[in-house]
């Protein structure tokens, strides 16, 4: 026999996996802004 459906449940399963990819992108993001940051010769008139 076929259980019911969770449509609710499988929802949010499958909206907290696109969090969780969305959150890995921007912390890798975020890293590399702050590693090409770190690299860039210092700007000013001296």
């Amino acid at each position: 026999m076929a259980r019911k459906p969770n449509y609710q449940m499988e929802r949010m399963d499958r909206d907290r996996a696109k969090a969780a990819k969305q959150a890995a992108k921007d912390a890798a993001r975020r890293a590399e802004r702050e590693q090409a940051a770190g690299e860039k010769p210092p700007e000013g008139g001296a």
